[in-house]
């Protein structure tokens, strides 16, 4: 018996790929009108659009038009666009790649991925316009105030491989941070452990009492005046970890817009970057064997500001 035949993945448009939605039953005279309904944050003159020019299919490849009657279950794809996006003034580096691995060094304040008010803002997808890759996927994450190493999947066949490697701890990274220092009182801890748990406030994390579930190696790498250079290894892979390990400790992160106090939406300080670099990374390649290093061409000073 013969497997049916599987529609190829449809390609990215100017480095972003279609969102999916699928139509569930319902009494929408369109699908059409079933957008402009499920999506309210998109306005309806701008589905309209969308539609209009062809940035609507289904999962048959078949354009949705504006009279098209409504019908369940169907997969539609849709290309997300954003007007006014702001643009990042900073330029992401490509350390290295090969058929499977590409090695990106991210600036400050741009995305790992699409997300909110940015889409062509995003690693990813400047990536995928640079390298015409459609099929890139990072392997991992990184916050978008920091700089630093992201590793990211050429082939769907070995990323499973790449994955894997994050949960097992069978990869080390290492990070660098600027902190305030006060001589004779500050002291860190070569590690910290904490129970790390979800904040009211969905951009954040918080400690509380119990059973630790984050593990973070420290390092004091040089002291200048009332700043300090530290390296720090997580062996956990928490959300902020790093972040919420130093404010514990008495030493925020300099430049820091969540910790410790939480700055409004849109007052990005371009001249002000959060100073935690995600400065290498190390690890055997699952799929060749080679023993693999890369380091950040970036560094963070104590020189006087």
């Amino acid at each position: 018996m013969s497997r049916p035949r599987q529609t190829p993945p449809l390609p990215t448009r100017d480095g972003v790929g279609p969102s999916c939605v699928g139509l569930p039953y319902g009494p929408w005279p369109t699908i059409a009108e079933f957008l402009i309904e499920r999506f309210p944050a998109i306005t309806r003159d701008a589905w309209l659009e969308r539609i209009v020019a062809g940035d609507v299919i289904d999962e048959h490849r078949i354009p949705v038009t504006l009279e098209r009657r409504y019908e369940s279950p169907l997969r539609v794809y849709y290309y997300r666009t954003l007007d006014g996006e702001v643009h990042i003034p900073f330029e992401e580096q490509v350390l290295f790649q090969d058929d499977e691995l590409v090695v990106a060094d991210k600036p400050p304040f741009l995305p790992v991925t699409p997300t909110g008010k940015y889409l062509q803002e995003s690693l990813l997808v400047r990536l995928k316009r640079k390298l015409n890759i459609d099929d890139l996927v990072p392997l991992h994450r990184i916050d978008r105030s920091t700089s630093g190493l992201v590793l990211f999947s050429v082939r769907r066949e070995t990323r499973g491989a790449y994955q894997q490697m994050f949960p097992e701890r069978r990869i080390a990274k290492h990070y660098e941070a600027v902190v305030p220092w006060q001589e004779g009182v500050s002291t860190v801890p070569d590690i910290y452990r904490s129970r790390l748990v979800d904040d009211e406030h969905f951009m954040r994390m918080r400690e509380e009492p119990g059973e630790p579930n984050s593990e973070t190696r420290i390092e004091v790498q040089e002291v200048r005046g009332n700043r300090a250079l530290l390296r720090l290894s997580p062996v956990t892979g928490r959300k902020h970890q790093l972040r919420v390990h130093c404010l514990a400790l008495g030493m925020p992160i300099e430049n820091d817009p969540i910790y410790p106090v939480l700055l409004p939406e849109n007052t990005d300080d371009f001249d002000k970057p959060l100073q935690l670099l995600a400065k290498s990374v190390a690890f055997q390649d699952p799929v060749t064997g080679d023993l693999r290093s890369f380091t950040s061409p970036r560094s963070l000073s104590l020189a006087p500001r």
